[in-house]
């Protein structure tokens, strides 16, 4: 149920806690302002940087839910419409230029691909929503795959919602963004390509995003402006999922025999 997963996924950081946070401290207005303002916590920047250069290697591909295993890792998923440049961005965060595939035919991604990342987190890969070329049964096969991971998946600590900065947020978007909030499960909208987008734009786009977002149960509140182009705003989205990570392991401590 709803209620269910609100514990399931957040502990300690439920939705509306969330919005107390934002309606304290995050109007829209200031929403907007925090996300490339002023550089993040220099040692915050620092551990997303040395995460996402850990080895990060493939390790599942789900058609179905059905055995799916749980790696006993905090999972950050990925989805946005298929033209949106998810594939991108996960390569600019982990900084290959392969890691997941990359293609000019959008939709190439018919699975829930998962990548470990340094036995820390779980970077999930999701089918892209959206082609007009997929069939109905295809589109019908993501609707449930996906609906079924989102709202069923207990390691599952952000979704990353991908919007493409030169189009805003659009109703597909907001069916996503609908299903997460009816399964309590945070979400965070990423700007892609945001080096197409010239400033007087980018402010328009900002602060429509922020006001739509504020009207959001399970909303993130601070939006990702990132280009994979250019790699603006890669440390900031690099920095705010290690957060979300396991810690890193510290060496064993060594005692001194007894004298």
């Amino acid at each position: 149920s709803p209620a269910g997963m609100n514990e399931k996924h957040e502990a300690g950081r439920s939705p509306a806690g969330m919005n107390e946070k934002h309606e304290a401290g995050r109007s829209p207005a200031g929403m907007s302002a925090a996300i490339n303002g002023d550089p993040e916590d220099a040692a915050q920047k620092e551990a997303g940087r040395l995460l996402f250069a850990q080895e990060c290697r493939f390790i599942f591909g789900a058609t179905t839910l059905e055995a799916l295993p749980d790696w006993g890792l905090p999972e950050i998923a990925f989805a946005g419409r298929s033209n949106v440049g998810k594939s991108s961005l996960v390569n600019a965060l982990t900084g290959r230029n392969s890691l997941a595939r990359t293609s000019h035919t959008p939709g190439r991604t018919q699975q829930i691909n998962f990548f470990d990342l340094g036995r820390r987190l779980i970077l999930t890969d999701l089918p892209g929503y959206g082609f007009a070329a997929a069939s109905k049964t295809a589109i019908a096969a993501w609707t449930r795959l996906v609906s079924a991971y989102l709202r069923g998946r207990p390691p599952l600590r952000r979704v990353c919602v991908l919007v493409d900065s030169r189009h805003g947020i659009k109703d597909l978007d907001r069916e996503t963004m609908t299903l997460l909030d009816q399964a309590a499960v945070v979400y965070q909208l990423v700007l892609t390509k945001a080096d197409k987008v010239k400033p007087p734009a980018r402010a328009e786009l900002l602060a429509a995003c922020a006001a739509e977002l504020g009207r959001r149960t399970a909303a993130y509140p601070e939006i990702a402006l990132t280009s994979a182009e250019s790699g603006e705003g890669i440390a900031e989205l690099r920095a705010a999922l290690a957060a979300l990570s396991l810690p890193v392991p510290r060496p064993a401590e060594t005692t001194a025999p007894p004298a």
